[in-house]
């Protein structure tokens, strides 16, 4: 399994973090690991989600976690129970917990998040924000402080100082999170600049078998519920045959829809065509995850054919793009479209340039966090209702818009088809292998193919497409038919490298 976090607690247990298999527990005096997941009867008291990547403990045996995407939860009892804050408690915002951004001093916890910091001192009763000055305007609870960026993936505390990163860098504070001041400190990073955590523990059948460094050139192995880069020998997996040469994206036209002075990561966990392990429907766009009120920028020249509510009533824009896809046998218009807005800047009929303004990120219609949902539609009609309907859940000519935008600077790109033994796609398969260390907030673990309500690009005809991906070569795998199946693939920055899986 995907390990997300450890953490010794006081008593001596070990707790352990999971991507999708919930907490396992390691008891002093134990020799096997209990595990504890989320359930849907409330009477269970479990915890909110199984995608745990932060731990706090308490002085009196308190013990809390926090999510990626659903919250955080306290126990009381040394985990048998859980009282948890989530969509239910904290609405559309505060639920996407930063790693390892549970941190205690004394009798007060305070908890990271996206939207910023929330802090307790009597279990939860009593909740104090500190957010900037739009996080001010929405939140719920009384301010206890104020940041310039209440986006905040980092939280260390060092001796008397509260460090948090965000976007805009290093902040620390003196007086418990009432003010605080910019900082540079050794041994402290804000993002980009930390050294991505490269270990990660293997469980199987409850027994922890080893701690294994993180290698780019072996493959993920998946016998559930274990993942690794290497073998049980912790060997490099044998040489598979190697894909196609990276080469230059045939429609890398578009530049990225956030500024990469924000936070210009797309979701790991919630790509086109993800269900999250299974959680969710297959996605049709990706997520950027930003503060409330980021801007949100055209990604390429166009007119906006729509500017209002769309469905559930998320705001969002639309423009039709001057450039036309043609493929063997068509002319396409394409389109982008930008959901969930809080402010919308451009209006129906004004033409943009790639880069103009032409939103605030929000949280309108159905969204469970502050963020900017994009698509990337190519249609053989010049018709905005095929585009932007808020009748239609899946629109008919929806592509992955990985395989649009500009990778990050200095990565690559990825794309391929799974076929099974007969000759059909394989539909959301999961391809491990890849290492990704950023975003941690929203981290990477595997690549899952398209479901039956996913289109693929007209140009391409892809079963999955990612970008962002550092350079480098790694052996991917996947399983077919109860059969591993692995290719070895070389990634340079700026090009693509097509690959196929067959048993």
């Amino acid at each position: 399994m995907h390990v997300l976090a450890r953490v010794p607690a006081p008593d001596g247990s070990a707790w352990v973090g999971t991507y999708g298999q919930g907490i396992f527990v390691l008891r002093k005096g134990e020799g096997r690991w209990e595990q504890v997941r989320s359930s849907n009867d409330t009477a269970a008291h479990a915890i909110s989600w199984d995608f745990v990547h932060a731990f706090g403990f308490g002085p009196r045996g308190e013990i809390w976690y926090g999510t990626v995407g659903n919250g955080w939860g306290l126990s009381l009892d040394g985990g048998k129970t859980w009282k948890n804050w989530e969509f239910a408690q904290l609405g559309p915002e505060w639920q996407y917990v930063a790693p390892g951004g549970i941190v205690t001093r004394g009798d007060t916890t305070y908890i990271a998040t996206a939207d910023g910091i929330k802090l307790t001192w009597d279990d939860g009763q009593t909740w104090r924000v500190i957010t900037d000055s739009i996080g001010a305007t929405t939140t719920r609870d009384s301010l206890w402080g104020k940041i310039d960026h209440q986006y905040v993936f980092r939280i260390v505390l060092d001796g008397q100082h509260i460090w948090i990163g965000t976007p805009r860098g290093l902040t620390r504070s003196a007086d418990g999170g009432r003010t605080w001041a910019d900082a540079q400190s050794v041994g402290l990073c804000a993002r980009v600049d930390c050294p991505p955590a490269r270990s990660d523990w293997i469980i199987h059948n409850g027994e922890v078998l080893s701690s294994l460094e993180l290698r780019g050139d072996c493959a993920f192995i998946d016998p559930p519920p274990q993942i690794s880069v290497l073998d049980r020998d912790g060997q490099c997996l044998p040489a598979a045959p190697r894909a196609g040469s990276p080469k230059v994206p045939q429609h890398n036209w578009f530049k990225r829809p956030i500024a990469l002075t924000d936070q210009p990561y797309i979701d790991q966990t919630y790509r086109f065509g993800s269900t999250m392990g299974g959680n969710f429907q297959a996605h049709q766009g990706v997520e950027f995850n930003n503060a409330d009120g980021t801007p949100v920028h055209a990604i390429g020249d166009g007119v906006v054919v729509h500017s209002g509510p769309a469905e559930r009533g998320a705001l969002t824009v639309a423009i039709k793009h001057d450039a036309r896809l043609t493929t063997h046998d068509a002319r396409l218009f394409v389109f982008s479209v930008y959901y969930h807005n809080s402010k919308l800047v451009a209006q129906v009929g004004q033409r943009v340039k790639a880069g103009d303004v032409i939103a605030l990120v929000g949280n309108t219609g159905r969204a469970t966090n502050d963020h900017l949902h994009l698509e990337v539609h190519a249609s053989p009609f010049d018709s905005t209702r095929l585009i932007v309907d808020p009748d239609v859940r899946y629109p008919p000519y929806n592509t992955n818009p990985e395989l649009w935008i500009e990778p990050l600077p200095g990565t690559g790109m990825i794309a391929g088809q799974v076929w099974d033994s007969a000759g059909n796609p394989v539909q959301q398969a999961r391809i491990y292998g890849l290492v990704k260390p950023e975003p941690r907030e929203t981290p990477f673990s595997y690549i899952e193919t398209y479901g039956p309500k996913n289109h693929s690009d007209p140009v391409y005809h892809e079963h999955f497409g990612i970008s962002d991906v550092p350079p480098g070569t790694y052996v991917l795998g996947v399983e077919i038919g109860g059969k591993r199946v692995f290719r070895q693939v070389k990634v340079e920055a700026g090009k693509l490298t097509w690959v196929e899986f067959r048993p």
